[in-house]
């Protein structure tokens, strides 16, 4: 079964591709450039697609840090500290982004003719980002229906799943997360206080596992 997967080179889609092969599935993965401050993610998903021989495209999408700013994407804004579920972490939502990239991922998706197309939204993301939902997906899947003659099937097998879920499943696949990447802030070492970061260090927590990365004192 031919499959595309957005990795953005952090726990969950890495994680998900790990998975992907484990079950059989031929996977192309697409990475987007959208001016993120955190690129150590880019530079992860190509060391793991070039250490599992999957085919990999890296798709420049730097036009999204001018039509829709976020802290993610200018230097101007801060990434925010604390919880994802706390309201200053809205500032780290970026307008339509995975909307943007699901549309670019089907159109790659049927132009090599794979019949699935995979996103590693998971449950601790829905309380800050409306396109990480279960409505967005099921939006999603039925415009995937209705966009083209071929029928792609949009899986999100993640989606109710926390982060220490996925965390317990990756161990278990051995998965390399010391080539994967998290921080929002764009740093050497991971800040250990943005959400991503907060929510990746209780995920390990929740699975009894040490995070093999390094955190700034």
């Amino acid at each position: 079964m031919k499959a595309v997967l957005i990795l953005s080179g952090g726990m969950d889609s890495t994680t998900l591709l790990y998975d992907l092969i484990d079950q059989g599935y031929e996977v192309s993965a697409i990475t987007f450039d959208y001016h993120q401050k955190h690129k150590k993610e880019i530079a992860c998903a190509q060391k793991t697609c070039a250490k599992l021989s999957i085919p990999h495209k890296i798709v420049n999408l730097s036009v999204l840090n001018d039509l829709a700013p976020s802290s993610l994407t200018r230097a101007d804004r801060d990434v925010p500290e604390g919880h994802y579920a706390e309201e200053s972490m809205k500032q780290t939502v970026v307008p339509n982004r995975n909307m943007v990239f699901l549309s670019l991922a089907a159109s790659y998706a049927i132009g090599i003719g794979a019949g699935h197309l995979f996103y590693a939204a998971h449950a601790g993301d829905h309380a800050i980002y409306p396109d990480c939902r279960p409505v967005f997906v099921s939006a999603m899947s039925t415009a995937f229906h209705l966009c083209d003659w071929n029928d792609l099937v949009l899986q999100v097998p993640y989606l109710m799943l926390s982060k220490g879920d996925i965390a317990k499943k990756g161990i278990g696949l051995g998965v390399d997360y010391a080539n994967t990447w998290s921080c929002y802030k764009g740093k050497e070492r991971s800040c250990g206080k943005c959400g991503a970061c907060t929510e990746r260090l209780e995920a390990f927590r929740e699975a009894g596992a040490a995070d093999p990365l390094e955190y700034e004192p």
